[in-house]
């Protein structure tokens, strides 16, 4: 297995944005840096969200500013869930957006507070203004593999819901497993579906690692094709609605593995490693994943 997979690195947005506590704009913006030094060309860096439902992305505004001098070629993706949050992410030079939904009902509700169909229509308006901005726009589908409230959740509805997301105009369509309970032939049956109404180079996985299948499911995805995973330096992030449910996969344990099967990420394991420790200490904590634990800086 021998080929060039890209990282999209979802630790600043995704992975702290269900953290009790508040985190400084110098401490994002620095990890940001740290990650950029990895080698990471997608960073997704904050949610131009209500300060009221999600109050550690309420600096997104410094965050996009002090990002705005970087000419780099990096791309920051930020997430937009709705027109007042586009309006507001128009004012930054943003070149990608991403928005989000799920194929369950219950979910959908407790996440977003409408229903999936509502959830289109609530978008609909902030990708015909990303169209007309030249913005890409990246398709989120929560629950995958599983719902905390459903239950396991049939195939051809994520079928539906990615097939309506890239006829929508989403470039790329990242299937989450959000409560990490898929295992890796479930996780090939997903993907050979959704690859028969997406091109599978437009196909991402988006996996969390609640019963420590992430890796292999990974793995099952790039045996389908799959070459855009998504990760969390640090193991940072989790589903807040879902009981248990620990955090995205360590971007570290995904390089780490990926390098081991001969794959290009054009990566700096070490500096990552360096950085899952560095917002970890910021943090009080270990890294959750397990390669910044074994190869720990002195």
């Amino acid at each position: 297995m021998t080929d060039q997979v890209t990282i999209y690195e979802v630790g600043p947005r995704d992975g702290l944005q269900n953290e009790a506590q508040i985190i400084g704009s110098d401490v994002k913006i620095e990890l940001i840096s740290r990650l950029k030094a990895c080698g990471l060309k997608h960073i997704e860096a904050t949610s131009f969200v209500s300060p009221k439902w999600v109050p550690q992305m309420a600096d997104h505004n410094e965050i996009m500013a002090a990002l705005a001098a970087d000419k780099s070629g990096i791309s920051y993706p930020v997430l937009v869930p709705n027109a007042k949050g586009m309006e507001a992410a128009l004012a930054h030079k943003i070149d990608t957006i991403a928005i989000f939904t799920a194929v369950s009902e219950s979910f959908t509700q407790k996440n977003i507070n409408c229903s999936i169909e509502e959830s289109f229509e609530r978008f609909a308006s902030v990708v015909e203004d990303a169209k007309s901005y030249n913005i890409k726009v990246r398709g989120y589908v929560s629950c995958v593999a599983g719902c905390p409230y459903e239950g396991q959740i049939d195939v051809s509805k994520v079928v539906e819901v990615s097939d309506k997301l890239y006829k929508a105009g989403c470039y790329e369509i990242s299937l989450g497993d959000t409560i990490g309970v898929g295992t890796a032939n479930q996780m090939k049956d997903i993907v050979r579906a959704v690859k028969g109404v997406v091109p599978v180079q437009n196909i991402a996985l988006h996996c969390h690692d609640t019963y420590g299948q992430a890796l292999a499911n990974i793995y099952a995805g790039l045996d389908e094709g799959v070459r855009v995973i998504d990760s969390s330096v640090a193991g940072l992030g989790g589903c807040p609605y879902a009981k248990g449910a620990s955090g995205n996969v360590a971007t570290e344990d995904v390089v780490y593995m990926l390098n081991g099967l001969g794959m290009e990420t054009g990566l700096d394991l070490s500096k990552l490693v360096e950085t899952a420790w560095y917002i970890s200490d910021k943090l009080g904590r270990k890294p959750v994943g397990h390669v910044a634990n074994a190869l720990k800086p002195e």
